[in-house]
């Protein structure tokens, strides 16, 4: 459940300004979660979230680098795990993983930050990752592929 609370609240401080704890409470109330200020407040401080102004001149909630860099570091880990095998044909890379793992590889994948990626979709043991290029589909291949090597 805190896992599922702390990824809701980093993607709500993403998509909304939100500056205090009383907003994040209350959204994340809206979403599904009655949480007190107390855990709130538990929950900033774990995720380590950090105030800065925003292009409004108010201040919202950001995650810290710090943050940023042990998430990312945790999605290569969960898809060095997960996937077995990359290539690619046309634009497509498609990806071969243990039984039951695509999904949580295809999240690793959509977090990691690749702009050249247009959209992934998982089944059980493959994941399609559709690129704007071929030649994007070949480095992103190329980057899967180190990361799986580690």
């Amino acid at each position: 459940m805190k896992k599922k609370r702390h990824a809701l609240i980093l993607k709500l401080i993403t998509d909304f300004n939100i500056s205090t704890q009383d907003e994040l409470q209350d959204k994340l109330c809206k979403n599904g979660f009655e949480v007190t200020q107390a855990t709130v407040s538990r929950d900033i401080k774990d995720l380590r979230l950090v105030k800065t102004m925003s292009n409004s001149g108010q201040y919202k909630y950001v995650a810290s680098k710090e943050i940023s860099s042990d998430y990312i570091s945790r999605y290569h880990t969960i898809f060095a795990e997960s996937v077995i095998s990359a290539d690619y044909a046309g634009n497509t890379v498609v990806l071969r993983c243990f039984p039951g793992m695509a999904q949580a590889a295809c999240a690793a994948i959509d977090n990691m930050g690749f702009e050249t990626i247009v959209g992934t979709l998982a089944g059980e043991d493959t994941i399609f990752v559709l690129c704007r290029t071929e030649g994007f589909a070949s480095q992103i291949k190329d980057a899967l592929v180190q990361l799986l090597k580690g």
